[in-house]
């Protein structure tokens, strides 16, 4: 459950300073955003997921359903008056992604009609990164229920979350999760290259070592959505905390290989044919 934004994506030498002109190559254009990116992430290593979002009424919107659907996820969504929000995303020659967002993040809530609350008690995990906070409770119907410390409008009222993720690098996660984290079972603080650590309420505790890439390093958009999808879906397979962590580290190290969030993400067939498919 998250937002989708449309982004158009560029390639820069570096990014542009104050007063020069960058000239972008390699331009193409996404549905993205952390909902779009996970919930695609989830039905690449589950043969299918379901994304629950807002969407403007808008070109973007129609365009945004039509491609996630052809990425094998079936979106739920409530319409909005605002329009779809949009991105321009620049990456440069080493990698890195910066983000330029323009218009309000929509996301679902508890009241639109159209979205089939209920039959979150049937999935295996939900993975909530925007909505209310009746949304997150419909979400809580879920076996296993994983939340980013972006919904902000949502944690920290009372709802036990089996785990909170969040990088260690974002100022405004780190900000956000410190009020979320006493309703979470697990929080799990990423470090990118360097691995992460884990600390549950249980007193348990730990780190991981990040995944080698597959292939040569080419853009870090989608790589932290991708690695909460991985989370989420080993959670939900009954993976144990480090099983579930290194295969959230093999997603983010995947998609750090593709040319935006969808060209290389870890597949169930991988899983399989590594001798990790969970069942």
């Amino acid at each position: 459950m998250g937002h989708v934004e449309w982004v158009r994506f560029a390639r820069v030498a570096h990014v542009p300073r104050a007063g020069e002109v960058a000239h972008a190559r390699d331009s193409f254009e996404e549905p993205a955003g952390g909902g779009a990116v996970s919930a695609v992430q989830l039905a690449r290593l589950a043969g299918k997921a379901v994304l629950i979002t807002a969407l403007g009424r808008d070109a973007y919107a129609r365009r945004s359903v039509q491609r996630l659907r052809e990425l094998g996820v079936e979106v739920w969504a409530a319409e909005r008056s605002a329009g779809t929000r949009e991105a321009v995303t620049l990456v440069d020659d080493a990698g890195e992604r910066t983000i330029t967002t323009f218009g309000s993040r929509l996301e679902a809530v508890g009241a639109d009609e159209g979205v089939r609350w209920s039959a979150l008690s049937e999935m295996d995990a939900v993975y909530f990164t925007a909505g209310d906070f009746d949304a997150l409770r419909a979400a809580r119907g879920a076996r296993v229920l994983v939340a980013s410390p972006r919904a902000v409008d949502a944690l920290g009222r009372g709802v036990r979350i089996d785990a909170l993720v969040f990088s260690g690098e974002d100022a405004v996660e780190r900000r956000e999760a410190q009020r979320a984290e006493a309703g979470a079972k697990l929080t799990v603080i990423t470090d990118g290259e360097h691995g992460g650590s884990y600390r549950a309420d249980d007193g348990r505790a730990g780190t991981w070592t990040a995944a080698i890439p597959p292939g040569e390093r080419a853009d870090s958009y989608g790589c932290g959505d991708s690695f909460a999808a991985g989370l989420t879906y080993g959670l939900g397979a009954g993976l144990s905390v480090p099983s579930a962590l290194a295969l959230a580290a093999r997603c983010g190290a995947v998609c750090l290989t593709g040319r935006g969030p969808y060209e290389r993400q870890l597949t169930g067939a991988e899983l399989e044919g590594s001798g990790g498919h969970v069942r």
